[in-house]
């Protein structure tokens, strides 16, 4: 008696295990798109806004007062949620979008060119928060950056005569150096000393604020002549970015800056050897400097740049629209709010880009829903924190959603054969 072992018969094109395959194959690209980090960022965004909407309607007064008799006319309380909700973010579409209540359609699109002029400063910081994520550092000292960054700008703005063109391109020269010297030094001390780029930055933060408070305070430095007030003389008309669309609207030249940052950090990450290193050492910078990558050097080459891109955002505050001065208050808290771009964006460049438009939307509309509705600002403020804790808790989202995680397969099934024994 002889054991035979039969070859399994080869599946042909068309068969049924060939479409088996293609459907395993397209569900598990369907499940990596609905588990991905993009499907997350948008869904936290749609929990935060449903989280909004509560808050919208437990803050409301005409919400409160049907709620006293709610058991004898539910629908009162009803409609009263519904109307505060939808008041509401009808006001912040039409104050960030567009408004459908304007006599003409260039009144109706001003207030997306107010979102663009908000979200170019927000871009430009998120940019650099998130290159510092990509290399395994945490930058929160844009509020340093950008104030540094201010500095040098504001100054040669309005103290240096250039002709015009070149004053613009100078100074905003000047304000990138300032940005890329001060997130150098961070670089630098985490290089050499093993210091905590936390630590640093925070100190640093503090450092350039009273910095730039002793020179707003100090003729011929900052401070505007015969001013006892700490702020800075007016910019020199050749050296604001000029309007885009018209003295209309807000938006300047300066938004053209953050796209070109945008294209030059996702060409650095993607298409650069630098970017590879930096992408290498984020991953895990044992291996990399195993590899042959100067770990330190990539490091201060991370912060500089990251620097430099934070510090874009204080030149934009500083030489956009702005021509009466500034004064120490001028970073905003876009430096902090930058973090929260670059988690949204997931430090993807074009991610951050359209995670600043977001916010910039927030920030517009939000103005426009209090004055319309009397949301008070603040719920557009605890949206954006939903955001962010929904973003730091992806297995949340997952849960809420039943969403998959991505890069795993359905348990196989197991199904009973009977053994065929040839003997």
């Amino acid at each position: 008696m002889s054991d035979a072992t039969v070859p399994a018969a080869p599946v042909a094109p068309g068969s049924g295990e060939g479409r088996k395959d293609g459907s395993e194959r397209w569900n598990q690209t369907l499940r990596d798109i609905t588990g991905g980090s993009a499907m997350i960022s948008v869904l936290a965004v749609l929990v935060a806004l449903v989280v909004g909407a509560i808050l919208i309607a437990f803050t409301n007064e005409r919400v409160q007062e049907t709620a006293g008799y709610f058991f004898s006319r539910p629908t009162d309380l009803l409609q009263a949620v519904w109307d505060s909700v939808a008041g509401a973010y009808s006001a912040l579409f039409q104050g960030a979008i567009y408004n459908f209540r304007a006599s003409s359609f260039l009144t109706a699109i001003r207030p997306l060119t107010e979102t663009l002029t908000f979200a170019t400063p927000l871009i430009a910081a998120g940019l650099g928060v998130g290159l510092a994520f990509r290399v395994g550092m945490f930058n929160i000292g844009g509020r340093g950056q950008m104030l540094i960054a201010a500095g040098a700008a504001g100054w040669v703005a309005f103290a240096v005569e250039l002709p015009a063109g070149i004053h613009l391109i100078v100074a905003v020269l000047a304000g990138l150096l300032g940005g890329a010297i001060w997130g150098g030094i961070v670089g630098l001390l985490k290089a050499r000393t093993g210091a905590h780029e936390v630590i640093v930055t925070i100190m640093l933060n503090f450092v350039a604020l009273y910095l730039i408070q002793f020179l707003l305070r100090t003729p011929g430095a900052l401070q505007a002549p015969g001013s006892n007030n700490p702020k800075t003389p007016a910019m020199a008309a050749t050296a604001v970015f000029p309007d885009l669309f018209g003295p209309r609207y807000n938006l300047h030249a300066g938004f053209l800056t953050v796209i070109a940052a945008t294209i030059f950090v996702w060409w650095l990450l993607s298409r650069s050897n630098l970017g590879f290193q930096f992408r290498a050492v984020g991953q895990n910078p044992g291996a990399a400097r195993v590899a042959g990558i100067n770990v330190k050097n990539v490091y201060f080459y991370a912060m500089a740049i990251s620097g430099a891109l934070v510090g874009l955002a204080g030149v934009n505050q500083v030489l956009g629209t702005l021509t009466t001065g500034f004064s120490s208050g001028i970073d905003a808290g876009i430096g902090f709010d930058a973090i929260t771009v670059a988690l949204l964006g997931r430090s993807k460049p074009w991610g951050i880009f359209a995670a600043g438009i977001l916010f910039g939307a927030f920030k517009a509309g939000g103005f426009a829903m209090q004055a319309a509705e009397g949301v008070p600002i603040d719920i557009v403020v605890v949206v954006q924190a939903l955001i962010v804790l929904f973003i730091a808790a992806p297995p949340l989202v997952r849960a809420m959603f039943h969403l998959p995680t991505p890069g795993t397969t359905k348990k196989p099934r197991i199904r009973k054969t009977n053994e065929v024994v040839a003997k």
